[in-house]
Order: structure tokens, then sequence, then C-alpha cells
């Protein structure tokens, strides 16, 4: 699977915020433990559901995103 197949967008999921794996981890809660220092371990650690492939996954999303792609055309 590659790592942006991994971001979903379903209208009834998050009210249509990308996720992960149609699962209800919005991107930006992904992010969020990352970006306040945790390692991709400590975070799968606390959310198991989660792989360090999603992690990398919104990352990559968020890189594109904010390079001008539009949400339609990255996810």
């Amino acid at each position: 699977m590659a790592l942006l197949e991994r971001i979903t967008i379903d209208t009834e999921i998050c009210h249509g915020k990308p996720c992960v794996r149609h699962l209800r981890w919005p991107v930006e809660a992904v992010l969020d433990p990352e970006s306040a220092g945790m390692s991709i371990a400590e975070i799968q650690a606390d959310h198991p559901e989660l792989e360090p492939e999603d992690v990398a996954a919104g990352l990559q999303y968020a890189r594109l995103v904010m390079s001008g792609e539009t949400i339609a055309h990255v996810a």
C-alpha cells in the first residue's frame, strides 16, 4: 500500500476530514503527538491501532498539502 493510500476522506467519518485508513484518526491528530516530540514507538504504545506507516503517511500528506496540492488531488 502506498503511503498516501492510507489517507482517506469520507464524509461519514470525522466530518470529512482527511483520516488514516478510514479510522477515526484525523491526520492532524496523528501528527500532534509527533510534533510534541513523541517517537513513533511511543505513539504506537499509546495507540496500537496506528501503524508506523500511518504516521509517515500523515507527514507525507501534510507536506503535499503545504506545497499547494489540493486535498482531492492528494488523497
